[in-house]
């Protein structure tokens, strides 16, 4: 048993000597890459600034445009998703790798107990021993060729560990946490965009609701006008020729509310699959629109770097990147490994422990590639030339990231000037219209000119509920824009990607649980 602490101690001791070695990292550490950001943005004339009190509900940023309906839907995503749940179980992948990298900071112990039973089959003066009978020789010996089986126990043990001398293992530890933080970032910027697309169908949704209620008022309302013609032309007012537009243009508003009935179909059933149900299972009534773009605070572009999920994505797959080239270089270095063995063996198992049945053996190795005709230098080359892809790509994803809030900024700006000039041209073709029948009763006018008020006056109101939809459309697009209240802060720190496998505050985790 002496030899056998011994054989502990050594091993205690020479892996003592080589944690104090490792305690450097070949490799540049990382920092963040460079980007200019501006001091504001070119599109915030005339918009609100960012309060304290003002920033957008974290988790629950639909809640804004106050429609109970949308809110009840948006809850569903979390929890019956298929796209939402499949970027948790990559995050869970992805947590994985950063716990199998960490077992590399520790010895490997291995054993392989065995019990044997063993004999041969020996030959005599050119014959076969089989049985211990001589088949086809002569024996030179009283028990001519043959072998006594003998038993062989073992009860083996294996210690080895390769110290982490040039910080491979650390590397190659930081590269997987951020790469796990990257995927925690794209489950976000996936939760992010789902409820984003969820809003914006809904929206579209009722606004063909009102497309469909604005049609069906028309469609009265040219239902009264052919009756007035038709009055008219019985009394020999107007003409048959008018009796005909009249039918005509009150037909082709009929086609067109039946029309209007695919595109909400397929808006509905968009819906359903955003929420994880089968199109037969869901049905959504309509109802009226009665939600008006909201006042999206906006903050400084520097906070916009924090809070978009897409960026936090590239900026960490930048960090991945940074600790692959120190990986590399650590390649250049020679590799010791630590290793031990000891163990029992006898042919009579009641003696496997005695003392006479141990065996040991401890060393060092050290091992160096002298030639590899330039493979390390290439791999250095690529993994740099990775990290600068990585790196001009979050470069480039940031600054579309302020593209997209400039974008929806003055989208919204100038659409909120646009819809007040649209309500002014409906209040006027409205006074037209009206101007328009009397006339025509009167017998001023001819048919035409009422048809050409109608035109005019369903034209301006359907413009003025799909400007309605473009600017709902474009307030969910600026909130998605600045990130939907996520902030950097959520990702997982290092230290507990390997103690939990799901992202903070997802609701997928008791699902994953269960299984």
């Amino acid at each position: 048993m002496q030899n056998m602490r011994a054989i502990g101690l050594n091993f205690l001791v020479a892996a003592a000597c080589g944690a104090l070695l490792s305690a450097c990292a070949v490799g540049p550490d990382y920092k963040k890459p460079e980007l200019a950001t501006p001091a504001a943005y070119k599109e915030n004339t005339g918009w609100k600034q960012a309060a304290p009190a003002d920033a957008i509900k974290r988790g629950a940023w639909w809640e804004v445009f106050g429609d109970p309906v949308l809110n009840d839907l948006e809850k569903q995503i979390d929890v019956s998703n298929q796209s939402l749940k499949q970027a948790e179980a990559q995050y869970r992948q992805a947590s994985a790798l950063v716990s199998s990298a960490r077992a590399s900071f520790w010895p490997t112990l291995t054993t392989s107990p065995s019990a044997t039973r063993s004999g041969r089959y020996g030959t005599s003066g050119g014959g076969i021993v089989s049985g211990g009978t001589v088949i086809g020789g002569t024996s030179t010996s009283g028990n001519p060729g043959s072998s006594h089986p003998a038993n062989a126990y073992q009860l083996p043990f294996a210690a080895s560990w390769e110290p982490d001398l040039w910080g491979s293992v650390r590397r190659t530890v930081e590269g997987d946490v951020a790469n796990a933080q990257a995927s925690a970032a794209t489950l976000e910027s996936t939760r992010l965009s789902l409820h984003a697309s969820l809003a914006q169908t809904y929206f579209q949704l009722r606004i063909a609701d009102e497309q469909k209620r604005l049609l069906d008022d028309t469609v009265d309302g040219y239902r009264k006008s052919l009756q007035l013609t038709q009055n008219q032309y019985n009394v020999g007012v107007a003409a048959r020729a008018d009796v005909v537009q009249a039918e005509t243009q009150l037909k082709s508003a009929q086609v067109q509310a039946i029309d209007l009935g695919v595109a909400r179909a397929q808006y509905e059933h968009a819906i359903a699959l955003l929420i994880g149900k089968a199109p037969a299972e869901f049905s959504l009534a309509a109802q009226p629109l009665k939600v008006q773009p909201p006042v999206v605070p906006v903050d400084v572009p520097a906070s916009l770097l924090e809070r978009r999920p897409d960026v936090a994505v590239a900026e960490r797959q930048a960090a991945a990147a940074n600790a692959q080239i120190g990986v590399a270089e650590a390649a250049w270095f020679p590799t010791l490994t630590l290793s031990a063995s000891g163990g029992y063996q006898n042919s009579v198992l009641s003696q496997l422990l005695d003392a006479p049945s141990r065996y040991w053996s401890i060393g060092p190795r050290l091992a160096e590639t002298l030639f590899d005709g330039g493979a390390r230098r290439a791999q250095s080359a690529q993994v740099r030339a990775a990290y600068d892809v990585a790196a001009a790509n979050y470069r480039q994803v940031a600054l579309a990231a302020f593209g997209n809030v400039e974008d929806n900024l003055a989208a919204l700006r100038i659409l909120e000037q646009e819809a007040a000039a649209q309500d002014d041209a409906v209040k006027s073709a409205e006074q037209a219209l009206t101007i328009t029948i009397n006339q025509y009763r009167a017998g001023i006018v001819s048919y035409l000119n009422v048809i050409t008020a109608q035109a005019t006056a369903y034209s301006n109101e359907r413009a003025a509920i799909a400007l309605l939809g473009t600017r709902l459309n474009d307030s969910v697009a600026l909130v998605k824009a600045l990130g939907g209240g996520w902030e950097e802060k959520d990702l997982p720190a290092a230290g507990d990607i390997s103690r939990k496998s799901t992202a903070p505050g997802d609701s997928a985790t008791e699902t994953a649980k269960q299984r």
